[in-house]
């Protein structure tokens, strides 16, 4: 196999970066930037598609190409293509560094590609600190008019607690190469199946896990959450809350293959925090009035769900892990469509601002009903099948108090979910003008819709591929 096929994705997103580099030295701005990263996102989506199903190692094997990480790459392009589509106009952001914006972007995207195929520890350091670092500065690029200055105090915590979590992921690996003299997931995984008993061993593997807990939100590494996703511009918050979740899943699943399936001590430490996670997020997430706001505390509450698949411990569980956040990708999305649209300068949305939107943009009101119907749980969508599939592989393995604690944060979280839907139907328009919704707009919230539905209805195509992704990586052998 042609070295260039493995890493053709890469090079290509590499190639990208570069012409929007060279875009930032002159006067062309936002326009030309806008154009040339969306025309980079539709080809990289191709590009990852033909790629799927290649397989190899790279760099004396500590990047490997397999069909799992093969499949982020497509589900992380499609997402970034997606984000580009519905945030074309960049309310939010300033005149000035949309070049820069995009770039930025784009490297972060690359991170994110790399991060997924990293079967090594200090690969997968420089590939999450490319990822992370480039969504540090998309932060506080937001217009001031429309962040009124709360950019720059969201910025600042969203780099601090992403450098703790990065020292403390740095020193989780110092743990693990001293317990096995090797920074290889491939041999740490047969080694540290023989020390399982020495406490260093699950403290080492937490510690890695950390960086990966902090990219999901999973309590208590969410702190930096609420506030990030208020501050950030809408676009921007559109892609963190979506599309960096997807390579933190996909490096939990890698690392939790490291633990051994008698050891209570992982599950014990899951457990704690999916239950953290889903009390924490569903009850802040009652009393808020800010959408994106809202929208934070609920991915909280949503980490805690998806952590119910990686603590089985199984192929079964960690496929419906990937479908799961496959899912809330979609879901997250559909959206954040909405209120790039709605908000007519990029500020910030209330749920009050979404009175009457049934009148004002009947599509949008529509796409916003099936997201939140869908992040909700209520079936036919892919949040129901999700957290149905997640609580019966749960209580198949004998999580009976775990399933009833999230069956009960799921009624919970219906409240918040229907109060956003009632506004945009049940309420007067007060006066609120009329939404524009352009052909591209329409189409990418069909689309949206679709897959929502589509994979609630049709969910084992994407599981039957999630499973087969599994048992290829290393490791697989042993779930």
């Amino acid at each position: 196999m042609k070295l260039e096929l493995l890493f053709a994705p890469e090079l290509f997103l590499l190639l990208g970066s570069l012409v929007l580099f060279f875009l930032t030295l002159g006067d062309s701005r936002g326009n030309h930037s806008r154009s040339v990263a969306t025309v980079i996102g539709v080809i990289n989506l191709g590009l990852c598609l033909f790629c799927l199903h290649q397989q190899g190692e790279l760099f004396y094997h500590a990047y490997r190409v397999d069909l799992f990480s093969q499949f982020f790459k497509l589900i992380i392009a499609a997402g970034f293509l997606v984000v580009l589509l519905l945030g074309r106009a960049l309310k939010g952001v300033r005149d000035g560094v949309r070049s820069e914006y995009y770039l930025f972007m784009l490297l972060s995207v690359l991170g994110l590609v790399m991060l997924v195929s990293s079967v090594e520890l200090l690969t997968m350091m420089v590939a999450l600190e490319l990822s992370s670092f480039t969504l540090y500065l998309l932060v506080p690029m937001r217009d001031e008019a429309t962040g009124e200055r709360a950019q720059m105090e969201a910025a600042v915590k969203y780099i601090l607690f992403g450098v703790v979590a990065t020292g403390i992921m740095l020193f989780g690996m110092s743990y693990l190469f001293g317990l096995t003299g090797t920074t290889y997931l491939s041999y740490l995984l047969p080694q540290l199946r023989f020390m399982s008993d020495q406490p260093a061993v699950l403290v080492g593997i937490v510690m890695v896990m950390a960086g990966f807990f902090y990219k999901l939100g999973v309590f208590p590494m969410h702190f930096w959450v609420p506030d990030v996703y208020q501050g950030a511009s809408n676009e921007t918050t559109a892609f963190i809350a979506s599309v960096p979740k997807l390579a933190a899943v996909a490096l939990l699943i890698r690392l939790v293959t490291l633990v051994m399936p008698a050891d209570h001590n992982m599950p014990l430490l899951l457990t704690v925090l999916a239950v953290g996670s889903m009390l924490y997020g569903n009850l802040l997430a009652l009393v808020q009035k800010d959408i994106k706001r809202m929208l934070g505390f609920s991915g909280i509450a949503h980490a805690g769900y998806l952590l119910l698949g990686l603590l089985i411990f199984k192929d079964a569980g960690f496929a419906t892990a990937i479908y799961y956040i496959m899912g809330y990708l979609v879901m997250t999305l559909a959206c954040f469509l909405v209120i790039c649209k709605v908000s007519a300068q990029g500020e910030n949305l209330k749920i009050e601002d979404l009175a009457g939107l049934h009148h004002r943009a009947p599509l949008l009101a529509l796409t916003m009903a099936v997201g939140m119907f869908a992040l909700a749980g209520i079936p036919p969508f892919v949040g129901f099948m999700g957290k149905f599939m997640l609580l019966t592989q749960a209580l198949k393995h004998g999580y009976l108090p775990l399933v009833i604690i999230t069956a009960i944060n799921t009624a919970i979280s219906l409240y918040y979910y229907l109060s956003v839907v009632r506004v945009a139907y049940c309420t007067d328009t007060e006066d609120r003008p009329m939404v524009p919704v352009d052909g591209l707009t329409r189409a990418v919230s069909v689309v949206l819709m679709l897959l929502i539905l589509a994979m609630g209805l049709a969910p084992s195509g994407i599981l039957d591929l999630a499973t087969s992704a599994i048992h290829g990586m290393p490791g697989g052998p042993f779930l």
